[in-house]
C-alpha cells in the first residue's frame, strides 16, 4: 500500500476502465478514480454554487415584498429544500475529498478496517467504499 504519486501525471486512453487484469492500484487506476472524483467534486462545487446563488437570488427578490401565506410558505419550503440538497451535497463532498486524500496516501481502495483489498469490482461501482463487503455488511448489522 505504498503512496503512488505518479498517478497524475499519467495520461488515460479515452474510454478507459480498470481492469482485473493490471495490478491493483496501480497508477493508471488512481489515475482514473483521482480523474472520476475530481469531476465528481468540481460538479457538486457548482451546484451547491448555483444553489445558493439562487437562494440568495430569490430571497433579494421577495424581501419587502408581501406576498399571501401560501406564496411564503411554497417559497420557505422551496429555500429549505434547496439547503437540504446542499448540505447532502456537503456531505458527499466530505466523502470524495477523503477518498481523494487515501488516493494521496496510497490506502485507496483498501479497507480502512483490515488493510485489505476491497476489490476493483467494489470499487468501480461504488468509489468512496472504505470496507470490504464482508465489512460493510458486518458494520450495518451492527447499525441496526
Amino acid at each position: 500500500m505504498a503512496a503512488k504519486k505518479d498517478y497524475k501525471s499519467v495520461v488515460l486512453p479515452p474510454k478507459y476502465v480498470p481492469k482485473k487484469s493490471e495490478p491493483y492500484m496501480c497508477p493508471e487506476q488512481l489515475a482514473y478514480f483521482y480523474q472520476l472524483l475530481s469531476t465528481q467534486k468540481d460538479e457538486i462545487l457548482n451546484q451547491n454554487v448555483n444553489a445558493l446563488n439562487s437562494v440568495s437570488a430569490t430571497t433579494k427578490a421577495n424581501s419587502g415584498i408581501a406576498g399571501d401565506e401560501s406564496d411564503n410558505a411554497t417559497l420557505e419550503q422551496e429555500t429549505t429544500l434547496t439547503l437540504r440538497m446542499a448540505e447532502r451535497d456537503n456531505n458527499l463532498l466530505l466523502k470524495i475529498n477523503q477518498a481523494l486524500e487515501r488516493i494521496e496516501n496510497g490506502t485507496f481502495g483498501y479497507s480502512v478496517i483490515s488493510g485489505e483489498e476491497i476489490g476493483l469490482s467494489r470499487m468501480l461501482a461504488r468509489p468512496l467504499a472504505t470496507m470490504t463487503i464482508d465489512e460493510q455488511e458486518e458494520h450495518e448489522k451492527r447499525e441496526l
